[in-house]
């Protein structure tokens, strides 16, 4: 397979800030809501986003058509205005997900967020062969997300960073010390080679200090969806090392937030469009096979948010 040095990418610099992965909005019917949908890109971009990844996991890609897909990814382009880039979700097997990207492409979007590929389990030499096809079928820079039956030795990762378009790494799988080996491997093998690494766990906040100890502070936030002054707040005091006001709102938000999450398969995805409603946006439910959150959960996940508001109220930095 052809590598080489990775041709400019013009996403890359532009992704330096707190990136937005909005819901997938739905009407009463079931069917996409595009002026919901448009709503929440819109209101993510003017709050400070600086990314907006369509049709990703907070995005139910799994749940999409391609079409509602190809008109979803239109839309968050029309509303990002040039303002900030669009990353689309692209997954299933190859010949899929090469379909997915090129609709992105057409689409507008800058770029892909390459998912796991749908139910195998690969060798290496099978995963690069699969991510290596996807990024030479369109000219849009890809990021490579490490996770559930997509976990990458270092060498892979190596061999990654030298396919053209493929611009980084999210990683949603958690091994630090897979991620450090990965980093090492990278600088070593590839000393001044530009590429980009993500933390791409749920609720990547409540390990963003961990990540951080290893250069990598660009993370995903499913916070931004219905709270961005605190995940703002957040991803400020992380980035200027403001750590007392980090752990303040770890101790009475982020822990309290993913001890709820983790009592629902799905939450996720699931009370994070409970939290968008919370905030006055009818975004719908979820799809199958997802469910909702309980009542209770929801009356708990609103004093969360009002938790980690007062911590705002009371001095942290915003």
């Amino acid at each position: 397979m052809p590598q080489g040095a990775p041709v400019s990418s013009a996403l890359a610099g532009r992704l330096d800030g707190l990136l937005f992965f909005p819901v997938t909005a739905y009407g009463p019917d079931g069917s996409i809501d595009l002026d919901a949908f448009r709503a929440h890109v819109r209101s993510g971009v003017d709050a400070g986003a600086a990314a907006v990844f369509a049709c990703c996991g907070t995005g139910e890609f799994h749940a999409l058509t391609q079409e509602e897909f190809g008109a979803l990814v239109a839309a968050a382009v029309e509303e990002a205005a040039g303002r900030v880039p669009v990353v689309a979700g692209a997954g299933y097997g190859t010949a899929l997900a090469i379909q997915y990207a090129k609709t992105a492409e057409a689409a507008g979007a800058d770029g892909l967020l390459a998912m796991p590929p749908y139910l195998v389990v690969a060798d290496q030499d099978g995963l690069l062969r699969h991510y290596t096809a996807l990024a030479e079928a369109t000219s849009l820079d890809t990021i490579v997300y490490q996770r559930d039956n997509a976990v990458f030795t270092p060498e892979t990762v190596v061999a990654l960073a030298q396919v053209e378009r493929i611009i980084g790494l999210k990683d949603g799988h958690g091994d630090l010390d897979l991620m450090q080996r990965i980093v090492s491997a990278v600088r070593t093998e590839l000393p001044g080679h530009p590429f980009l690494y993500f933390n791409g766990l749920p609720t990547a906040e409540l390990t963003g200090l961990a990540y951080r100890s290893l250069g990598i502070t660009l993370y995903s936030s499913a916070v931004f969806c219905f709270a961005p002054d605190i995940a703002l707040a957040f991803h400020k005091a992380l980035n200027s090392y403001d750590d007392e006001t980090a752990n303040r709102l770890l101790d009475a938000f982020y822990r309290p937030l993913v001890e709820l999450r983790n009592q629902g398969r799905g939450y996720a995805v699931s009370l994070v469009k409970a939290g968008v409603r919370l905030g006055g946006l009818d975004v719908g439910e979820v799809r199958p096979p997802l469910s909702e959150p309980t009542a209770d959960h929801v009356r708990q996940l609103s004093a969360i948010i009002a938790n980690g508001r007062a911590v705002l109220g009371s001095g942290a930095s915003a």
